[in-house]
């Protein structure tokens, strides 16, 4: 049974022989990467990513990252392409395929096929004298001089370098295509990044309901709207117009001051010159406003300025929009 300090040992040396091999794969980058990333620009297909046994789970890792940076790609297991999913590959399709030893029998049946058929292949392969590597159009060198597993058999440093090549050529075709955050928040709506960018407070506020009360309504209406609805405020209006919105700590600050509550009206205790903001506006942009106001919530209204609801500070926080 190992102890304790021996088991941070071991999970120390790994990260460190990892660590090793990516940087060891700095000076193996040449013009092969060059290409290979022009190719894929260029071309007018997909990139479709193959492999066997972990080289196939770095296939699909790759996959989601081209796919969410601006590059469609499929993922195709070697095995089954020999099996009808070869189907997958189109006319101007480029494969990448994967492979630390280059020498499956997978490998070296796929690779012909893929080639008969006019692709072109791109290799992420260890072993630059193997089938896969001399049989490649262009052959990206995973090389690394050992895993980091003890027995030096599970795939640990090279799936570690197959992933970063991989990553490597998606950041290269971010550059080269002037891939933007917007773009990625297009691929990434449900993220933080594509609610920053694209979620409106109407899509928000359509979840809350809209307080609101007349300017002489009683404490006890007041109390009763704001209690329903849930957002610790109220707008007051008068004659349709909005006047005023009336805080939980509106209603505090009353309670220290006044002896008898029941004379008060909203008219009263209401803040005046509320802060609005558009229901166009993106969500962020209502972050922004309240931080800045140092307020909680914020009255929402239309382009013609008409009451659409309340937009309370949690709603926001709730989405994903950071403080």
């Amino acid at each position: 049974m190992l102890t304790d300090k021996k088991i941070l040992q071991s999970a120390k040396e790994t990260l460190k022989i990892e660590a090793n091999s990516l940087l060891g794969l700095i000076p193996l980058l040449n013009q092969n990467f060059i290409d290979a990333v022009r190719e894929i620009y260029n071309s007018k297909g997909r990139v479709i990513v193959s492999g066997i046994g972990k080289s196939a789970n770095v296939a699909n890792k790759i996959v989601a990252t081209l796919n969410s940076t601006g590059t469609p790609a499929v993922f195709m297991h070697a095995a089954d392409a020999l099996h009808g999913d070869l189907g997958i590959v189109l006319e101007h399709d480029i494969a990448i395929v994967i492979s630390n030893s280059g020498n499956s029998p997978e490998i070296k049946v796929l690779v012909p096929f893929i080639k008969s058929r006019g692709n072109k292949v791109i290799a992420i392969v260890g072993k630059q004298d193997s089938f896969l590597a001399i049989n490649a159009d262009y052959t990206l060198n995973s090389y690394v001089e050992k895993e980091a597993c003890s027995n030096n058999l599970a795939p640990t440093s090279s799936t570690t370098a197959q992933m970063a090549i991989g990553d490597a050529l998606a950041v290269a075709l971010i550059d080269v295509r002037g891939f933007s955050s917007e773009d990625f928040a297009k691929s990434h709506p449900g993220g933080a990044l594509g609610k920053r960018l694209f979620l409106t407070v109407e899509e928000i506020i359509s979840k809350s309901g809209k307080p609101k009360v007349n300017d002489d309504a009683s404490l006890k209406e007041v109390i009763y709207e704001m209690s329903s609805k849930r957002l610790g405020a109220t707008a007051v209006f008068k004659d349709d117009q909005i006047v005023g919105m009336i805080t939980d700590g509106d209603i505090r600050r009353m309670l220290e001051d006044v002896s008898d509550v029941t004379k008060v009206k909203a008219f009263d205790i209401m803040g005046v010159n509320p802060k609005k903001i558009l229901s166009t506006s993106l969500a962020v942009d209502a972050m922004e406003l309240i931080k800045l106001n140092n307020i909680t919530q914020v009255i929402v209204v239309d382009e013609q300025g008409y009451y659409k609801g309340m937009l309370h500070l949690h709603e926001l926080i709730k989405e994903g929009i950071s403080e």
